[in-house]
C-alpha cells in the first residue's frame, strides 16, 4: 500500500489552511497515495480564544469537504484532526477522522492524552483548558492495513500503542503539532522510533511545521517509520510537503514472528510490582 504524510504550516485562516490541505492532499493522490494522513488541528493552529469560531460539529461542513475528497481521489484520508464542538460550554475535542475511497467515515477517535506542561524559560500550556479529553481507544480497519490512531502528545504513552499492536493495529497515525523546543531535545524522532521498534509497526507521523497564529514554533520533521525502526521517508523543520512510502503488513508480520515481543510480554509478572514473598 502505497501511503502519503502530509507536513503544513497551519495559521489562524480556517478556509486557507483547508484549502492548502486539499492541495497536498490532490498532490499526493497524483503520487499514487492510497492513504493520505495530515497533521494535527488542521484547519485552525492559534489562539484557544478562537477555538469556539472554528469548532464544528462531525458530521460538518469541514468532514464533509474532506469525505468528497476521499469519494473524489479513491483514497483512504485520515484527517489529521479537527477542533470539534462538545457537550461541555467552552471546551472542545481534539478530533481525528479517517474517511474510504467511498468517502464514508469509517473511524473517529478523540485525543486521549492531553498536552499540559510547564517547561520553566521554555514552554508553559494547558490544552485541558479547551479540549476535553477522549476516553476510547481506535483502530481503522484498512484491507491493506490495520491502522491505530492517536495525536501528538499520545506519543509520550507507550501503553496506548501496546495496546493498540495487541488488538491488531500494523501501524500508527501520529498527526501532530509537536513543539521545536523538544523536538530539537530529539524527543521526537526518538519516540516515533521507539513505537515503531517495540511494537514493530509502521509509523505515520504527519507534523505541523513553522509559527502558528499564537506564535508557537512547530518542529516539522514529518517521517514514516518502518517496523524495524528504519526512516523510509522524512521531512525537513521547515516547509510544506508530501512525504510518500510503501508498506506492507506482510513484513509487520515477519518482524513480529522473528522477534515475537508481543507474544512474550509478561503482564502477570508486571501486575506484581509493590508484593514481597519471603524466601
Amino acid at each position: 500500500m502505497r501511503v502519503a504524510v502530509v507536513q503544513m504550516n497551519v495559521t489562524g485562516d480556517r478556509d486557507a489552511n483547508l484549502a492548502r490541505a486539499l492541495q497536498l492532499i490532490e498532490q499526493a493522490a497524483r503520487r499514487g497515495a492510497q492513504l493520505v494522513v495530515l497533521p494535527e488541528y488542521v484547519t485552525f493552529l492559534g489562539e484557544i480564544e478562537r477555538f469556539a469560531d472554528v469548532a464544528e460539529t462531525i458530521p460538518g461542513p469541514t468532514a464533509e469537504t474532506l469525505a468528497a475528497y476521499a469519494r473524489q481521489h479513491k483514497i483512504y484520508l485520515h484527517a489529521g484532526s479537527l477542533i470539534e464542538r462538545s457537550p461541555v460550554a467552552g471546551r472542545f475535542y481534539n478530533t481525528s477522522l479517517v474517511f474510504d475511497p467511498q468517502g464514508a467515515l469509517i473511524a473517529v477517535y478523540r485525543k486521549v492524552h492531553l498536552f499540559d506542561v510547564d517547561l520553566p524559560g521554555l514552554l508553559g500550556t494547558h490544552e485541558s483548558q479547551v479540549i476535553v479529553s477522549g476516553d476510547t481507544l481506535c483502530l481503522a480497519r484498512l484491507p491493506e492495513l490495520v491502522l491505530g490512531l492517536s495525536i501528538c502528545f499520545d506519543l509520550r504513552f507507550p501503553e496506548m500503542y501496546r495496546r493498540m499492536a495487541l488488538a491488531g493495529a500494523e501501524a500508527f497515525a501520529i498527526p501532530a503539532a509537536f513543539m521545536r523546543v523538544t523536538g530539537r531535545a530529539q524527543h521526537w524522532e526518538i519516540l516515533l522510533r521507539a513505537r515503531a521498534i517495540e511494537n514493530h509497526a509502521y509509523v505515520l507521523a504527519a507534523a505541523q511545521c513553522g509559527q502558528d497564529a499564537a506564535r508557537h514554533w512547530h518542529y516539522g520533521n514529518s517521517m514514516i517509520i518502518g517496523p524495524w525502526g528504519e526512516i523510509l521517508a522524512a521531512a525537513p523543520e521547515e516547509g510544506e510537503c508530501v512525504l510518500i512510502a510503501e508498506v506492507d503488513r506482510t513484513l509487520v508480520q515477519r518482524r513480529r514472528s522473528e522477534m515475537p515481543v508481543l507474544r512474550l510480554q509478561r503482564p502477570d509478572v508486571y501486575a506484581t510490582l509493590g508484593t514481597y514473598q519471603a524466601l
